[in-house]
This record gives structure tokens, C-alpha cells and sequence, in this order.
């Protein structure tokens, strides 16, 4: 294991700026996970990681150790703890970092399975909570237009907590190109809908959630064959829009069981 015992050092250097900076690390093609959790799911699901990154107190800890162990070949550097903070997208360290290439998914299929489209999202937090229900409840594809959050951000995979690797995650996409060739249901969401348990979830179906102040655009919105809401009995005026997408995968799960039990 090489050590790095100062700021100064060429492999520190390139390091920070890849967990800083969102530029490099599409012009570099890698992503950064941080934790035994992330880096541990990356090596379940998708393989071995290009580069880990431990801290001096993270080495000696017992999870950590375990990782490495599992980690045969892979690169590994050591930071001293007050360098490893510098590199660290959390407020409290995790003791471990690795890079990774991020996974590139084939072009949309023409014929799509059952997914969700996510209309502009700007959130971090809220995509990867929808990624995370998405990949709970059986979805396969997620498809995210142009102007949403950057899906492989530190923020975006720590709050999905290891769903992209369950997911093939599409960015940039043209969602009204995808809808218009849909060979199923598209389901919308908006205040003004139909109450969701109304509608027929189950089968081939694409749930698309939109912006969290304007939701989805008047021309997405147009050429759903269903506009649901989820019913609020509550005062409160709105749900969170990633709490909504996780009703609404739910609500499939439910119904799609049902239909399995002749229910």
C-alpha cells in the first residue's frame, strides 16, 4: 500500500479534484464512492474498483480490513486522517474511497420494460431515493433528461445507498422520444390527476416524475396516457417528490401481487 503524507503529492492532487469537481470526473469517465458500503456494493454487483483511498485510522479499522481483503490487485493508497478529510465528500469520514469507471448503458432499448422517467430533477437526495425505491421494487431501467442531476455524484450515490449498480441509469435522454415509442402505460404524476389507486399500475408501465417546484412540462405531461395523484387527506400541500415516486412503485408492487394471487 503507497502512503501520501502530503498535499503537495501528485496522487492527493488528482484525487481531490476528482471528488470536487463534476468536470473531471466526466472528462476522466471515473466516479467516486465513498464508504465501505458504496465501494462493498460496487464489488458485489459490478466488480473490482480502479483505485481505493484509506485513511491512516481506516486502515486499522476492522470493516475496512475486510474490504481490502476483497479487493485483490486493486491499487491502494494510504492519506493521513487530516488528508483524507480534504478528499472526503462527508462531514465525518468513512475511512475509505474508491474510484471506479462509471457504467455506461447501452443506448435505450426500443422496447422497454417497466421504468421510470425522471423529468429535470434537480436534488440530489431525491434521486437517489428514487433510485433506491426504483431498484427495491423491481424496476430495471431509469431514464433522466437533459438539466437533471448528475446521476453518479458523490450526494446522488451516497443517498441511493448502492441501487445504480442494480440499475441501468440513462442520462441525457430525450424523455418525450422514449414515450412516444413505449410499447406500454406512461403514467404521469401531478397534483391534478386521477387518485392513484384508481389507476392500473401493473404490466408494462413507465411512472414519470418531474421537476421538484414545476413537475412535469406541459408537453411531457400531454402525451401520458394516465395523470395521477397521490391522494392526501392530510393538511400538508404537497408530498416530496421522491416519497411520491416510492407510493407509486409501491402501489405497482402491491397490485402486481395481487394480480398474481388472483386477489
Amino acid at each position: 500500500m503507497k502512503a501520501i503524507r502530503s498535499a503537495d503529492n501528485p496522487r492527493f492532487k488528482v484525487l481531490r479534484k476528482l471528488v470536487q469537481s463534476s468536470q473531471e470526473r466526466k472528462k476522466t469517465g471515473l466516479s467516486v464512492l465513498d464508504g465501505t458500503h458504496l465501494v462493498g456494493a460496487y464489488r458485489e454487483h459490478v466488480g473490482l474498483p480502479e483505485q481505493v483511498a484509506v485513511s491512516s485510522s481506516g486502515r486499522a479499522d476492522v470493516e475496512v480490513q475486510a474490504l481490502l481483503a476483497r479487493l485483490p490487485g486493486v491499487e491502494q493508497l494510504e492519506l493521513r486522517d487530516e488528508l483524507f478529510e480534504k478528499v472526503s465528500s462527508v462531514v465525518t469520514p468513512t475511512g475509505i474511497i474508491g474510484l471506479v469507471r462509471t457504467p455506461q448503458p447501452e443506448l435505450v432499448a426500443r422496447e422497454l420494460g417497466a421504468c421510470v422517467l425522471v423529468e429535470e430533477l434537480q436534488d440530489p437526495g431525491n434521486l437517489g431515493s428514487i433510485l433506491r425505491s426504483a431498484a427495491a421494487s423491481g424496476i430495471a431501467d431509469v431514464l433522466l433528461s437533459k438539466n437533471s442531476v448528475r446521476a453518479w455524484s458523490p450526494r446522488v450515490l451516497r443517498a441511493a445507498m448502492g441501487a445504480h449498480f442494480l440499475l441501468r441509469v440513462h442520462e441525457d435522454v430525450d424523455l418525450a422520444a422514449v414515450v412516444q415509442q413505449f410499447q406500454g402505460k406512461v403514467i404521469a404524476t401531478s397534483p391534478r390527476g386521477r387518485p392513484l389507486f384508481e389507476a392500473d399500475l401493473s404490466g408494462n408501465v413507465a411512472l414519470v416524475f418531474g421537476n421538484e417546484g414545476g413537475g412535469i412540462s406541459p408537453g411531457l405531461l400531454s402525451v401520458a396516457h394516465t395523470v395521477v395523484t397521490v391522494p392526501m387527506p392530510g393538511r400538508a400541500e404537497s408530498l416530496n417528490v421522491a416519497a411520491a415516486a416510492a407510493v407509486c412503485l409501491f402501489e405497482r408492487v402491491r397490485q402486481m401481487s395481487a394480480s398474481r394471487s388472483g386477489a
